[in-house]
């Protein structure tokens, strides 16, 4: 028996919101060192995070959650070739801004987007829809594995030109998790897992850098100046945090000693000022808030809907593991932010717009 919900999820967005304001607490701590540094100003990212992510993230959280979510099935073809567009037209030299060693960004004036974060939400929309089309296919090697495996491939290539490795790594990942979701053979996810690993390996010898992280990650003593730097700095903060903290604002590592404080080693930085308490209670947040979109999907009025939120959970989770895995040791460095926290408003937006959508069917649910 369906039925129309007219009001959504609201523990599911109570968290979202949670998570969203203590991102923003964190991060104005964080980022306050080196804001002074570069800009002059202790709040010069943060009130860069607000105008250019907060904003029109809940701009667009506003739209998403108010459109039918079947809309999306319709633009889902049409979104997908305008991200590719502009994914390619990032790599047009004169047009694309260099950040960190990827050509992941385009500006105009004072503003700046990366279309690689708009990617890991539109690829989930148009995978949810070709998969709700052919659903009793997807068992199949020429109309279900082949073409996925087409479509993965054509984004994981663009995205690897810039080279963004871990931006890859997760648009990957959450494809496969959605594929696997929908009823994929074991046999065409091994294959996938085989594919996996021959591109790694390949991407290790084409950049030995690659190497050098994987063996930071493994014995990050053996380079404590070079590779094994951040893992060790980042440990070493997680570790004087103790129980409680050093307390909020007191971090020394965000005093140059750790790299990318308002990027992947955020987490590092909330551990040493906030303490594992904290730490852990934010660990707790992540996992209810994937708690409550699996029921979500679980409760979806159609496979669109219910593989789309899979999709969405499975990028915000899989994306947090490895940012707080590689920080804690027990992962690779990748460079990944933290979704909701680390610094990047076309991140936040594209997370803020995701979390409409899932709001949106959440509304409908059965």
């Amino acid at each position: 028996m369906h039925h129309t919900k007219s009001s959504p999820d609201y523990v599911f967005l109570g968290l979202v919101g949670i998570l969203v304001v203590f991102g923003l607490v964190v991060l104005s701590s964080a980022s306050s060192v080196f804001s002074f540094e570069k800009f002059g100003s202790s709040f010069y990212l943060i009130r860069h995070q607000i105008l250019n992510g907060l904003l029109p993230g809940l701009a667009l959280f506003v739209v998403t959650m108010r459109m039918p979510y079947n809309s999306w099935r319709r633009f889902a073809a049409i979104m997908f070739v305008a991200t590719i567009l502009l994914l390619l037209f990032v790599l047009i030299p004169g047009i694309g801004r260099t950040f960190g060693g990827a050509r992941s960004w385009f500006t105009i004036g004072s503003f700046s987007f990366q279309p690689s974060e708009l990617v890991k939400f539109t690829f989930l929309i148009y995978l949810a829809a070709w998969f709700e089309k052919r659903r009793e296919k997807v068992v199949d090697l020429k109309e279900g594995f082949l073409p996925f495996l087409l479509f993965l491939g054509i984004v994981a290539l663009i995205i690897l030109a810039q080279p963004d490795v871990g931006t890859m790594l997760i648009v990957a990942a959450s494809a496969i998790v959605l594929f696997m979701s929908v009823g994929a053979r074991w046999s065409h996810i091994a294959a996938l897992a085989i594919g996996g690993l021959l591109v790694i390996t390949l991407l290790i010898k084409v950049a030995p850098y690659r190497l050098a992280r994987l063996t930071a990650f493994v014995h990050p003593e053996l380079d404590p100046q070079g590779v094994g730097y951040q893992v060790n700095q980042s440990i070493l903060g997680i570790g004087s945090g103790g129980w409680l903290g050093v307390g909020f604002g007191h971090s020394r590592q965000k005093f140059r000693y750790l790299p990318e404080v308002t990027g992947d080693s955020i987490f590092a930085i909330m551990a040493e000022e906030m303490g594992f308490i904290v730490s852990a209670a934010f660990i707790i947040l992540l996992l209810a808030v994937l708690w409550r979109m699996f029921l979500i999907a679980v409760q979806a009025r159609d496979d669109f809907a219910k593989y789309l939120t899979i999709g969405i959970a499975g990028w915000f989770g899989i994306q947090s593991f490895v940012n707080i895995g590689s920080m804690i040791g027990i992962l690779p460095l990748t460079g990944l932010p933290l979704p909701f926290i680390s610094y990047g408003g076309s991140a936040l937006a594209v997370e803020l717009a995701a979390v409409g959508i899932v709001g949106s069917i959440s509304r409908h649910s059965e």
